[in-house]
């Protein structure tokens, strides 16, 4: 029986780059499709439905920010940017809006294959998650977050985190492995009129670090992506250390 391939939709207008990626997908056993604007990347998505898509933001029609705003609209298909612009607020905005992950040019293959498998994963994890938020736990390393309990415990020990602690810890749990930005945190714990000044979640991580870490200089499970947000480990990270259709949002 075939083995059905993911299949992943390239949004980039330079000729040389689009084909670099095409043939990398393709050695690495994607089915790579392409569009070289902002249009013609809006027709492929709605008839193609990619499981991934990978997308410059510096389109000559269009800003790529607005391709994900249209696509988050209807569809939680994972979303790589894949850009020039390295500054920390291109990155935060791309991230706000609803990319999954952000890739600064240039880039190596490597990487860039890694981030798509962690995309990927998400999509085919995410009502397992959404599951695991309400009615169980998620565990890395020897850290659990106990979702029917409100409790986070490390090495079996409750380490007696606030409820707004625990809310935010519980927040990129759902989310392992992903950047959540200081204003998606902000919004999704406190809501749309909450205050965008991120100074309240540093004092909260702080907190939280000096109760689950055991060095928070060295954090092994919430990661700061600096300047952009934080990022919940995974278990795949802890061990390195020591065909799916279009998603309704209904």
């Amino acid at each position: 029986m075939a083995t059905i391939k993911s299949k992943i939709l390239v949004i980039e207008d330079d000729r040389s780059i689009r084909m670099f990626l095409k043939t990398t997908l393709a050695a690495a056993g994607y089915d790579a499709i392409t569009a070289d604007d902002g249009r013609s990347a809006l027709s492929v998505i709605s008839s193609h439905c990619p499981d991934c898509i990978l997308l410059d933001l510096g389109l000559p029609d269009m800003d790529g920010s607005e391709i994900i705003k249209s696509v988050r609209s209807w569809t939680s298909t994972p979303i790589v940017v894949i850009s020039a612009r390295s500054m920390e607020q291109d990155k935060a905005e791309a991230l706000d809006a609803g990319a999954d992950d952000y890739i600064t040019k240039p880039f190596g293959a490597v990487e860039l294959l890694a981030r798509i498998r962690t995309a990927l994963r998400h999509t085919y994890t995410q009502a397992e998650k959404d599951e695991i938020s309400l009615h169980g736990s998620y565990r890395v390393g020897d850290m659990e977050i106990d979702y029917k309990r409100y409790r986070v415990l490390v090495d079996g020990q409750d380490i007696h985190l606030t409820p707004n602690e625990f809310r935010i810890v519980a927040l990129l749990g759902r989310n392992a492995g992903r950047v959540m930005t200081y204003k998606v945190i902000l919004r999704e714990l406190w809501g749309p009129a909450a205050s965008m000044d991120n100074k309240i979640l540093r004092v909260h991580m702080a907190s939280i670090r000096r109760k689950m870490e055991v060095n928070p200089n060295e954090p092994r499970y919430i990661f700061t992506e600096v300047g952009v947000g934080y990022r919940m480990a995974e278990e795949t990270e802890m061990k390195t250390d020591g065909d799916t259709a279009c998603i309704d949002k209904g």
